[in-house]
């Protein structure tokens, strides 16, 4: 068995105490900053440079490397009770997604960044909600989002921060102001109805009497035009008729004027027709005006009759 000496073992302390002194050195010198993160450099307490994602070689025992994470985080608010303009208290809970844009900013800006947000948005959310009534909060959470980041983003900026969007998650009123909107809902649904009703009804009866007059109109228009119909045939038919006897007529004056007929025979004929108009028991005669032309004619068939001898040899008398 070897026998180790008082300075063999000094020795090997010594090189133990070197090798762990290179280890803390080369770990403190080689740091990794992983995708996502950047590596801020402090050099005894002051901000010396930024480091990107990757391998930082950074002096040791002088310099501190410290990480910041720049994704977006998604920071969940607590539930608080916040007083509306028409002094309902409502529970509101919203989530807040940031983002640190500049690092060494979020790091030397404020104390502590994560409680600054949290205490900053709760501020926010009060003063927005304060300032509308409970209608308003429970119907216009858009507005509320959009509020509450723009004055959050007013004080984050000089933090090297972005409010990226607010989301609220839950704007609880007491249960009794909720079985008030409920009643409220019911009663606003039963009066729309109502006068989705009767505005129904009213262009009902609106149609219905536009459709009437319609039919009248319509009616009217197919009366006239069969008055217009009927006038129409009524004279065309007279015409017609007009010119049937103007031809009846001209095709007998035509035939006398052919035949070329004596006094006498006119005179015949003449009696002929007054003979068949007495013959009719509801008829009336007229002896009109130039009577004298009709004696004329009864004279001179009075003198034809008496020139003319009977079957005895004798002429024949007058009566």
């Amino acid at each position: 068995m070897i026998a180790i000496g008082p300075g063999a073992i000094a020795g090997m302390a010594v090189a133990a105490l070197v090798v762990v002194v290179v280890l803390l050195t080369l770990q403190r010198m080689l740091n990794i900053v992983q995708q996502g993160e950047v590596g801020v450099v402090k050099r005894l307490g002051e901000y010396r440079n930024t480091h990107e994602p990757g391998l930082a070689v950074i002096a040791p025992f002088v310099d501190r490397l410290q990480r910041v994470d720049m994704r977006e985080i998604p920071r969940p608010g607590d539930r608080q009770d916040v007083i509306t303009r028409d002094n309902v208290v409502v529970t509101v809970n919203a989530t807040i997604f940031t983002q640190i844009v500049v690092a060494e900013q979020a790091l030397f800006s404020i104390a502590d960044f994560d409680i600054a947000i949290d205490a900053l948005a709760r501020t926010a959310l009060r003063s927005v909600i304060g300032t509308m009534t409970l209608d308003e909060a429970l119907s216009e959470r858009e507005r509320i989002n959009t509020d509450v980041q723009q004055q959050m983003e007013a004080v984050t900026d000089k933090w090297g921060i972005r409010i990226n969007r607010i989301e609220i998650i839950e704007i609880a009123p007491p249960p009794k102001i909720l079985e008030a909107l409920a009643l409220q809902k019911q009663a606003d649904q039963e009066k729309r109805a109502r006068i989705l009703q009767s505005e129904g009804q009213q262009q009902a009866a609106v149609n219905v009497a536009h459709g009437e007059a319609q039919a009248a109109v319509r009616q009217a228009e197919g009366q006239r035009e069969a008055a217009i119909l009927r006038a129409e045939g009524a004279r065309q038919a007279a015409i017609l008729e007009a010119e049937g006897r103007a031809k009846a007529i001209e095709a007998v004056y035509g035939a006398i004027r052919k035949a070329d007929p004596d006094p006498t025979t006119v005179a015949i004929l003449q009696l002929d027709t007054l003979t068949k108009f007495a013959e009719s028991a509801n008829a009336k005669l007229v002896v009109p005006y130039e009577s004298a032309g009709l004696l004329g004619a009864a004279q001179a068939l009075r003198t034809a009759l008496a020139a003319t001898p009977n079957g005895d040899g004798r002429r024949v008398g007058t009566t």
